[in-house]
């Protein structure tokens, strides 16, 4: 669901990923109907950042 937010809405996926100061550049870049495609790949780009985050998270989490 937030793969396809990620390349709809790139600004708001920035929001769900508590970057809210990347929201608003993101969504500066949106504006612009060139900007689109930058920004959709900055913000699944970020999302998989997040994902891997969250991952080594709770890979540390258990291993304590």
């Amino acid at each position: 669901m937030r793969l396809i937010l990620a390349i709809l809405l790139p600004w708001l996926q920035f929001f769900t990923i508590g970057r809210p100061i990347a929201g608003i550049i993101c969504l500066l870049l949106q504006i612009s109907l060139v900007g689109w495609i930058p920004a959709a790949i900055w913000s699944v780009y970020a999302l998989s950042q997040y994902k891997t985050d969250k991952k080594i998270a709770k890979a540390i989490k258990s291993n304590e």
